[in-house]
């Protein structure tokens, strides 16, 4: 259980955040970014109270947005009752640790606090395991301000306080050497997560039943989805992160087409890149789908900019060439000439919450697939044996039965093997 569940009542925030020309997207805070911000504080069980962007043409060396707007924000804190500041940009550590001081009060950057909701959404042993390191690799270059009662020893020849030269920097190094030992423990674990999903995809070629990955912004409802096609029975919440760890189902799209459907983490703006390689046992699955459901939410005016902030995730992941299909979800909320303009080939306007739409995006997976089926029935001379011989390897067969003129084959066929016995064809 996470510090902000133990807390009987909301903890009060302040949300601070700092724009700056020299910043790129995944550095800077606006009033989108910010308003994201008030939903992940909301999230880890925080109440909003107060909240200030701040504008200056460069960052604070010492505290980030300055000495002047710091005392600002240990007034707003003040006179809200608030004992906790959230930042929208990353913070290094000694800046959260000067900012403290100045504010008195704790102080989180937008990557703490989603670690913080993953932590509480993490169910299963293997997410619990993916938090874990993702904690740890946040917390390693953050521990010296863990250790203000002990003063470590100066470098320079500085004096500290008689008594506590030495502990302080000891203490500070067995914690290092801990957490290291940590972080190699959880990575082996890790590793034999990924092996096990190794065997897990090569059993899945055997079967040859493709995978089809829902991919998407957090809360643009995917679990909804996954949920209205295949009757999975995820709780789905209008929260962000509500789903943390993966699903996975079979679905028959067609009477001749079954998929398994992979539910996943949904992303966000500025992900911190520690979560991103701890959950690569898990996301790593979708550089080996065959095909990728981008759903996006097109009632919120920032889907596109949304949109953008996934595909630069499937691109770090290396599933860029991956095939996609884009599904423009919610749009019961929308107005008809509110929807994007796409070919039906590359996207498809659903509700997953209402049902609207789903018939379209099965025979929309399917064409995508590339993998037509078709049902046949073919007359196959018994001279041409190695024909037969190849439907067994790579048909689906239904029934075979042995006639004056030849055998007589029912099954279903793909696109490709459709081509090669198209002679033979008594029926389609």
């Amino acid at each position: 259980m996470t510090e902000l569940e133990n807390k009987t009542q909301a903890e009060r925030a302040v949300l601070v955040g700092l724009s700056c020309p020299s910043f790129n997207a995944q550095q800077d805070a606006d009033e989108r970014t910010m308003d994201e911000l008030r939903a992940l504080a909301e999230t880890a069980g925080a109440e909003a109270v107060a909240m200030t962007l701040q504008r200056r043409p460069a960052p604070d060396a010492r505290t980030f947005i300055g000495e002047g707007k710091a005392e600002e924000v240990r007034q707003l804190a003040e006179a809200n009752e608030a004992t906790l500041v959230l930042f929208d940009n990353e913070l290094s550590p000694s800046q959260t640790r000067n900012l403290e001081e100045l504010t008195k009060c704790t102080v989180l950057d937008r990557s703490a606090l989603i670690l913080d909701i993953f932590a509480q959404r993490a169910r299963t042993g293997e997410g619990k395991l993916q938090v874990e390191l993702a904690q740890y690799q946040y917390i390693l270059p953050r521990l010296a301000g863990m250790w203000t009662h002990l003063v470590r020893q100066t470098a320079g020849g500085g004096k500290s306080p008689i008594g506590t030269r030495g502990p302080g920097e000891t203490q500070l190094e067995t914690d290092r050497r801990h957490i290291r030992k940590r972080i190699d423990k959880l990575k082996a674990e890790l590793e034999q997560v990924r092996q096990v999903r190794a065997v897990q995809r090569r059993h899945r070629k055997k079967t040859e039943l493709p995978l089809v990955a829902i991919v998407g912004y957090t809360n643009a409802g995917k679990s909804t989805l996954l949920n209205q096609l295949t009757g999975a029975g995820i709780e789905a919440n209008d929260r962000l992160f509500d789903t943390l760890d993966p699903t996975t189902r079979k679905k028959r799209i067609s009477d001749t087409q079954e998929i398994l459907l992979s539910d996943t983490v949904g992303f966000i703006r500025k992900l911190p890149h520690h979560l991103v390689s701890a959950f690569k046992a898990t996301l790593e699955e979708l550089a080996y789908a065959d095909l990728l459901l981008h759903v996006v939410d097109v009632s919120d005016e920032d889907w596109r900019i949304q949109a953008e902030t996934v595909e630069g995730v499937i691109a770090q992941l290396g599933a860029q060439e991956i095939p996609r299909l884009m599904v423009y979800n919610k749009a019961d909320k929308c107005a008809p000439e509110a929807l994007p303009f796409f070919r039906p080939d590359e996207g498809v306007a659903i509700s997953a919450k209402t049902g609207e739409g789903m018939d379209a995006l099965l025979a929309t997976i399917e064409h995508a697939l590339g993998r037509g089926k078709h049902r046949v029935k073919l007359l196959i001379p018994y001279a041409d044996g190695a024909v037969l011989d190849m439907l067994h390897r790579e048909a689906q067969m239904e029934s075979t039965e042995y006639a004056a003129e030849g055998t007589l084959v029912e099954a279903i066929v793909d696109d490709k093997t459709y081509g090669r016995v198209a002679a033979y064809l008594v029926e389609e």
